[in-house]
C-alpha cells in the first residue's frame, strides 16, 4: 500500500461520513411533540395519540393515548416504544423527571425539562379524552 492509496482512503471514509451526517442517517432525535405522537401511533398497534411532552435533548417523550400512556426511547440509531397505564411511577432527575417503567430491560426514561406537575397534567388528560 502506497501514500496514495492511504490518502484516497481517508478522503473517501470522511466524505462518506459528511454525506451520512448531511443525510441525517442514524439520527433518531424526537423532533417535536407532533412527531412523538406520530411516532406512537406507528410503533404501537391500535394507540391513537392526543398529546405529548418531549424532552428538551430530544432523547425521550411521553404520549397520551386513548386510555394509555406510551414512553419513547432513544436506543441507539432507533426509538423504542412502551405502553404504561396510569398513575406513572415517577422519580426526580437533576434537570427534569424520570418515568419508571418497571421494564428491566427498557429502563427508565429521563425527561430532560419536563416537570413532574406537566407529566401529571398529561396523566389527567387521559379522562378528560
Amino acid at each position: 500500500m502506497n501514500w496514495t492509496q492511504l490518502g484516497g482512503s481517508i478522503v473517501a471514509i470522511l466524505a462518506l461520513a459528511g454525506i451520512a451526517r448531511w443525510l441525517r442517517l442514524g439520527e433518531s432525535r424526537i423532533g417535536s411533540t407532533a412527531e412523538a405522537r406520530e411516532m406512537a401511533e406507528q410503533m404501537l398497534a391500535g394507540f391513537t395519540a392526543h398529546a405529548a411532552l418531549v424532552s428538551e435533548d430530544g432523547g425521550a417523550a411521553i404520549v397520551a393515548g386513548n386510555g394509555a400512556i406510551a414512553v419513547l426511547k432513544r436506543h441507539g440509531a432507533q426509538v423504542a416504544a412502551r405502553r404504561l397505564l396510569a398513575p406513572l411511577s415517577l422519580g426526580p432527575a437533576v434537570e427534569g423527571v424520570t418515568v419508571r417503567t418497571g421494564e428491566r430491560l427498557f429502563g427508565d426514561v429521563t425527561l430532560l425539562g419536563v416537570i413532574e406537575a406537566d407529566v401529571r397534567g398529561l396523566e389527567a388528560s387521559l379522562t378528560r379524552v
